[in-house]
This record gives C-alpha cells, sequence and structure tokens, in this order.
C-alpha cells in the first residue's frame, strides 16, 4: 500500500493566511519531500453548494480564486492531483453508501458539525432560509467518502478538523468489519508549528474567517496588507509604550510565532529603530522578552509583522499575476487533475460494490448469479 494524501479547501474564496499557515504551506512542503506516491488536492465545490445551494455562481467563480492560490503557494500539477469535487460522481455514491453506517445521533455529536452550524447561525427550524441544510449535516460521511476514494493514508488538516477525521475511521472501521477490508484507515497529519493549529483573526478572534472580515488573503497587496496589520488586537493593557506587555494572545505574536524567520531580523531590523528608542533584535524570544519588560511600542512590533508578511507573501503575489494571464492553463490543470482522481475513486467504488454485493453486472458476476438462481428456481420447482 503507498503513502497517500487527500486534502482540500471549500472554494468560498480566495485563500488567506490562515489557510496558509494550517494547511497550503505543509502541503507544498510534503509535496516536494518525495515521501508520498500520490496527492490529491481537492476543491470541494459540492460541500460548498451546502450551504450556498441558491448562489452556485458564486461558487463556480471562486473555484478559479482556489485554484489559483494553490498553484501561486507552490503546488505543482506535476507532483499532485488538483481536482474538482462535484465532477466525481464516484464521491456522492460512496457517500449514499455509508450514510447507513452513521447514525444521526453520531452525527449531532459531532463538535466541529456543531461549532460550523453554530458560526453560520443555522437554527432548529424548518424553514429553508434559516434551518441547518441536511448536506451541510452530513458533511462527515461527505468527507469520508472524499477520503477514502483514493485510499488516503495521510489527511493534512488544521486541529479543528480532528473530529472529522475521526469519524471518517469510525465508517471504515464500520465498513471493513461489515463488508471486508476495501478501505484504507487514514492517519491525521496536524500543523508541526503550534502557533499555526488555528491562527487567529486579525481582530483577535479564534478563527479567521472571511464572513467575519478579518482575513489577510494570500493575494492581498503590500498596501493591503499593512493596513489590515496596523488595525490588530494586541494587548489591550498595553496602553503606554513603557507599559509591560503580553505576548501570550496577543494576536500579532501569534502572527510572528507563525511567519518570523531568523533572517528576518536581519532583512528588517530597521523596524526597530525609532526616534525616542531603538532595538537591535536577534530572535523572536528577544523581541517577546523586551515588550514583557516593556519599552517596545506596538508600532514597532506591527512594523515587523507587516515587513515579515509582504515577505513572505510577495512571490506568492507574483506568481498569481503571472498565472492570472493565463486562466486557460488553470482551467487544463483542474481537468488533468480531476480525470486521473476520477480513475481512482472509480476503482475504489468498484472495490466498494464489490465487498457489498452490489456488482451485479461486473464480468463473471452476472453468470455466476444466473446460475445460483436458476439453480435454485429449478429445485423448487422439482
Amino acid at each position: 500500500m503507498g503513502k497517500i494524501i487527500l486534502t482540500g479547501d471549500r472554494p468560498t474564496g480566495r485563500l488567506h493566511i490562515g489557510h496558509y499557515v494550517g494547511s497550503l504551506r505543509r502541503r507544498v512542503e510534503l509535496q516536494n519531500s518525495g515521501k508520498f506516491d500520490e496527492i490529491y488536492i481537492m476543491i470541494a465545490d459540492a460541500q460548498a453548494l451546502t450551504d450556498n445551494a441558491d448562489n452556485p455562481e458564486k461558487v463556480r467563480e471562486n473555484i478559479i480564486e482556489v485554484a489559483l492560490d494553490y498553484l501561486s503557494a507552490g503546488l505543482d500539477p506535476g507532483k499532485s492531483h488538483l481536482f474538482i469535487q462535484s465532477q466525481i460522481s464516484e464521491l456522492t455514491e460512496l457517500d449514499f453508501f455509508y450514510q447507513n453506517l452513521v447514525t444521526v445521533q453520531r452525527l449531532q455529536r459531532n463538535p466541529t458539525v456543531k461549532a460550523e452550524i453554530q458560526m453560520r447561525g443555522f437554527s432548529d427550524s424548518d424553514d429553508n432560509r434559516t434551518g441547518t441544510p441536511v448536506g451541510f449535516f452530513c458533511y462527515p460521511i461527505s468527507q469520508a467518502a472524499d477520503i477514502t476514494a483514493f485510499k488516503a493514508t495521510t489527511v493534512p488538516v488544521g486541529e479543528d478538523q480532528e473530529p472529522m477525521i475521526e469519524q471518517t475511521r469510525e465508517i471504515v472501521r464500520k465498513f471493513n468489519s461489515t463488508y471486508g477490508p476495501v478501505l484504507v484507515e487514514p492517519e491525521i497529519m496536524l500543523p508541526d508549528n503550534s502557533a499555526c493549529m488555528r491562527l487567529p483573526g486579525t481582530d483577535g478572534k479564534a478563527k479567521m474567517s472571511k464572513s467575519l472580515g478579518n482575513c489577510i488573503y494570500l493575494s492581498d497587496s503590500a498596501e493591503e496588507v499593512a493596513r489590515k496589520v496596523k488595525g490588530m488586537f494586541t494587548d489591550p493593557g498595553h496602553l503606554q509604550v513603557s507599559d509591560p506587555g503580553k505576548v501570550e494572545g496577543n494576536t500579532v505574536f501569534t502572527y510572528l510565532d507563525a511567519f518570523c524567520r531568523p533572517e528576518h531580523f536581519d532583512k528588517f531590523g530597521d523596524c526597530f529603530v525609532g526616534r525616542k528608542a531603538s532595538f537591535e533584535f536577534h530572535s523572536l524570544d528577544e523581541v517577546k522578552e523586551q515588550y514583557r519588560k516593556g519599552g517596545l511600542g506596538d508600532v514597532m512590533i506591527k512594523n515587523f509583522l507587516t515587513a515579515v508578511l509582504n515577505d513572505t507573501l510577495e512571490p506568492i503575489r507574483a506568481r498569481r499575476h503571472e498565472l492570472e494571464k493565463d486562466i486557460p492553463y488553470v482551467y487544463a490543470v483542474l481537468k488533468e487533475g480531476t480525470e486521473a482522481a476520477r480513475k481512482a475513486a472509480s476503482q475504489t467504488l468498484a472495490e466498494v460494490k464489490a465487498a457489498m454485493k452490489i456488482n451485479y453486472f461486473d464480468k463473471g458476476v452476472l453468470d455466476e448469479l444466473i446460475r445460483k438462481q436458476s439453480e435454485k428456481f429449478s429445485q423448487a420447482g422439482q
């Protein structure tokens, strides 16, 4: 059995730096590591439709936005299969079969589902405008179909997805114990940097979210990044520059933990040079120590973070600008990746149907069924 990765994103718009540090940066590293036999990166448009059913054009337009961000960040179609979820009909069939292996009560206990329902403001009403769509509620089953279709051994995701992966593992165990050892139980791969587990929004909220308007996007201009960092949440008790400051829970330092590298102090050390105070730092730990003592202002910290973020994002922005000039190429990449993904999913579906004994018209199976049934009714007629 080879080592296979399956991961992806809902096409709800441009990807932000929370996506980047939470999964996208790691995907590129894993892709280039040479340790995996196959890598499937999914644009989950079918899942996006579960709470955007009345606006399919929005989902359609966002597919290209996500694809551009994928390629700009370094995903290589020569090493990874980039594909569109809705174009793999086998996923829908697997989803349907798995529904019989999960109870409503188990879905209701899934903490990720509960959190997402609350975040989107869905109610218990049966009103189609405010109630929870069934497709959204059943997302863990759909995700299990996505993962198992490619027999993924590894799923790189953020910590908020742990309950979803565990539910996939439960479905795999239930299927294999009922029908036979067909499906592969995946392992979750969490970010190795604790600061990347879940990057907070610029307003200090627990999660960066498009709907909350607290995102910095991969495609944001340098000016947009500077403006958003300038308005970021820091330590509310750090009123004067001379006041001791808190690093823990300070969004600016959380972002620095996720993005800052040693070479940034040589490149952007002038951010800590001012009229009233100047500092020379060689590590982020030194910056934190000074901030805790007092005397280091939020403006200097934010200027440094702005420089660090733009240093990271500039090559991504440049690649995106080039790709935007050749949209036919982007769609060709998606078409080729989707064809490869469908081939793999089709093989798994065939094995699933065979294990469930619903492969009635497969070669050799029909002849055997006819023989057995003919013998049965022949004996009954004697």
